[in-house]
């Protein structure tokens, strides 16, 4: 048995706070009947549905995936380019990007059908750690850097403090190899706080988002997370949301 509003929000349909929401709106039916109760608890066998639609549910299913550049974050796209989802052809389960990777750039992506556990991952307040690897034009300065450990200012607001490390330069060709940490994860961040100090990128890689790496894989390889992974990860956010 498990609480109705889990489930919703583990069929993807919606956030669990969501997912409550919807249940006090009277837009939940169990087995034909209306459920406004927060602690309702369901089994396997009940129908559910949400505004008239049935509720799919599935085993929750965790992957790994090294995404390449020139692959979209996302299950389908307009334009007809590749997407994410492309690297699981035989997979039953409808699964999903955790948050986005953009176009052109590679590295660790998680993807699940487990909506509760994707949505406690994005969200701000847990803070997961994701590393990046970028290839900039010129060599940043130590001011440079520590505006970018302060948090810069961006068009849609002051970023959260971020931990930067010079790994390389190459003063002939006017580029750097920098580390970069941040938890949050709005649209090309990273690029956007290298612009901010005049130093666009020209490569990037994430390496690590939270206790995941790249090990062992090359682009557009994928692996299922391990049990011990799942709790690991959802032990580190809510760690990080209690400081």
């Amino acid at each position: 048995m498990e609480r109705l509003q889990k489930v919703i929000a583990q069929a993807g349909i919606a956030s669990r706070r969501k997912a409550e929401e919807l249940i006090q709106q009277g837009t939940v039916t169990v087995n034909g009947k209306v459920v406004k109760e927060l602690g309702t608890k369901v089994s396997s066998n009940d129908k559910i549905e949400v505004s008239g639609i049935p509720v799919e549910r599935e085993q929750p299913v965790y992957f790994l995936l090294y995404k390449p550049t020139g692959v979209i974050s996302s299950v389908s796209d307009d334009k007809g380019r590749k997407v994410v989802t492309d690297f699981f052809p035989h997979l039953k389960e409808r699964i999903y990007p955790i948050g986005r990777l953009d176009y052109d750039t590679s590295g660790v992506l998680l993807l699940t059908n487990d909506g509760d556990f994707a949505n406690t991952l994005m969200h701000p307040k847990h803070e997961v750690d994701k590393v990046y690897i970028a290839k900039v034009k010129g060599i940043p300065t130590r001011e440079q850097l520590r505006l970018l450990a302060n948090g810069i200012k961006l068009e849609d607001g002051l970023t959260a403090p971020a931990k930067t490390k010079l790994i390389s330069s190459d003063r002939k060709k006017n580029t750097s190899i920098i580390q970069i940490i941040i938890h949050e994860g709005r649209n090309r961040q990273v690029r956007r706080m290298f612009e901010a100090i005049g130093c666009p990128v020209l490569k990037l890689k994430r390496e690590q988002y939270g206790i995941m790496t790249l090990h062992n894989l090359r682009p557009g390889e994928s692996r299922e997370l391990t049990p011990h992974e799942v709790k690991q990860l959802r032990a580190q956010s809510q760690v990080k949301s209690r400081r």
